[in-house]
């Protein structure tokens, strides 16, 4: 499984979701570049919603948690393909079906780390995760109910929030 490094390449794109040039990882953050993002919110054979704490390592939002898995799209990679990748490790399993997109929007992080266009995706998961240890610290299925209730009790990503909000406002089926 790849571990994200501040050396990796990411696509810089601009407002409009074009790809303008490429830069390491570090500097795509350190200049607030626009980058591509995706969130993929798994729902288990009962409809629960993965959720987990991540690392506090990461170089954003350390130790938050998060109602969708995912992470920044490559250089020369798709959404799509991004999506199924970052599902697949950071849950640890091979074979999950393709995640659908919902939505897509740009997200700007106030300073933290510029703006990113992020790519909604949802996909039912029944195989038995195994989360990557450099990813998830802590992680459970939540029912709906469950995940509301904990909103304002616990410290969210900001960008998956945001995203979350988006699909309960009806942008996610």
């Amino acid at each position: 499984m790849a571990v994200m490094t501040a050396e990796e390449i990411h696509d810089v794109v601009d407002e409009h979701d074009r790809v303008i040039g490429r830069a390491p990882r570090g500097e795509v953050y350190a200049r607030g570049l626009i980058h591509r993002c995706v969130f993929v919110r798994v729902r288990d054979a009962e409809g629960r919603t993965f959720v987990h704490r991540r690392t506090p390592d990461k170089l954003l939002f350390p130790s938050l948690y998060d109602m969708f898995v995912g992470g920044v799209v490559g250089a020369g990679e798709s959404y799509d393909e991004a999506a199924l990748r970052e599902a697949e490790e950071e849950l640890g399993v091979t074979g999950l079906p393709r995640p659908e997109p919902v939505l897509k929007f740009l997200y700007d992080s106030g300073g933290v780390a510029g703006k990113w266009w992020s790519a909604v995706y949802e996909v039912r998961c029944e195989l038995p995760v195994d989360p990557q240890v450099e990813e998830v610290a802590w992680h459970a299925f939540l029912t709906d109910e469950e995940l509301t209730a904990r909103l304002g009790d616990w410290e969210w990503v900001p960008d998956g929030l945001a995203a979350y909000e988006r699909l309960r406002a009806g942008g996610g089926r």
